[in-house]
């Protein structure tokens, strides 16, 4: 059934005159007509008759009226659930205690008018990310594909922020007491991060960061959870782990464990944000400039090959331009969050 015929149908019998259906449609009187005579003919009825002053509804238009009321009301309400800038902004994160919900939250409490929707797409694979973004299910995902060149043609790739790591160890530690790590007195002691997905941006950090610095990182194990995670590193006398700065970790407080910056340099997590090259969600600007206001990171900094290239510090990303496309410069891990 054509929706266009039916809220033509609807306007004419409310306003009664199918030239007034029409100003307001925005299309002639001759294509309302021809819109409910097709209609007519579909449903085998007729639904209006002429008068002097214009149209009546029949006894079978009074009968299907309150149906096509519903009719436009609901393919009104589908087109808003999936329209940019009538529905709230999605945003995939990879859980709701990392860096990336921690910056949302920040941006989301100074602007609280923001309507916006925080999701966890539980998928290791960026190329599902990708996709999701594609088909519109998402607006964003904070993902970094490693190899830009296999992104497609309809989605782009921009440096968000990065994420400075820090060491996590429990109070019998070897390391416990110290103010600040460099990554040369990380070697020789065991980094257990356990369950590192293959084929994910952050394997190849964890890859890339354990060949470039001769650390040992251990990803031995299922991931049980970070409140098993950080239990063990409560206990150990000789188990670190890895976290980014801004993620949230809550432990019993008689855990007494220790976040220790690592500095010269420092180590950092480049996050990136994908979203649809055309037509950007017009919310995803004002966050995307969020962005630079963010802390500066501790120089120097060490950053993996494949991460994209963050905006000059004194710049922060424009929001879209006229076609919706926002012009920047272009560019944890698991559930725990990595890293």
């Amino acid at each position: 059934m054509d929706t266009e015929a039916v809220r033509s149908f609807v306007r004419a019998a409310e306003l009664g005159q199918l030239q007034h259906a029409a100003d307001e449609l925005g299309v002639t009187q001759q294509a309302v007509s021809k819109r409910i005579a097709t209609l007519e003919r579909e449903l085998d009825v007729r639904l209006f008759t002429r008068t002097a002053r214009g149209v009546e509804l029949t006894l079978d238009g009074q009968a299907f009226l309150p149906h096509a009321r519903n009719i436009i009301t609901g393919v009104d309400r589908a087109i808003t659930a999936i329209r940019p800038g009538s529905r709230a902004l999605r945003i995939d994160v990879l859980g709701l205690r990392s860096a990336q919900a921690v910056v949302l939250h920040d941006y989301w409490r100074s602007h609280p008018e923001t309507d916006l929707d925080v999701v966890t797409l539980r998928v290791n694979d960026p190329r599902m990310a990708v996709a999701a973004v594609q088909a519109g299910d998402i607006d964003a995902s904070f993902r970094s594909v490693t190899d830009p060149a296999t992104l497609p043609r309809d989605v782009q790739m921009i440096h968000a922020f990065d994420s400075p790591l820090e060491l996590l160890v429990g109070p019998r530690h070897p390391l416990a007491s110290a103010r600040t790590l460099t990554p040369s007195q990380l070697r020789r002691h065991r980094i257990w991060v356990p369950g590192i997905a293959p084929r994910s941006e952050w394997a190849e950090f964890y890859d890339q960061l354990a060949t470039d610095f001769d650390l040992g990182i251990d990803a031995a194990g299922p991931n049980f959870g970070n409140e098993v995670l950080l239990d063990i590193l409560a206990d150990s006398a000789d188990v670190a782990t890895l976290v980014g700065s801004r993620d949230r970790y809550i432990w019993p407080t008689n855990h007494d464990l220790r976040r220790i910056p690592i500095v010269n340099p420092t180590l950092a997590y480049p996050l990136s944000l994908i979203f649809p090259r055309a037509n950007p969600h017009p919310g995803l600007g004002p966050v995307i400039n969020h962005f630079g206001s963010l802390a500066p990171l501790p120089e120097p900094a060490w950053h993996p090959s494949w991460a994209t290239t963050p905006p000059p510090s004194d710049k922060t990303p424009n929001p879209p331009d006229a076609d919706g496309r926002i012009q920047q410069h272009p560019a944890d891990p698991t559930r725990r969050t990595h890293p």
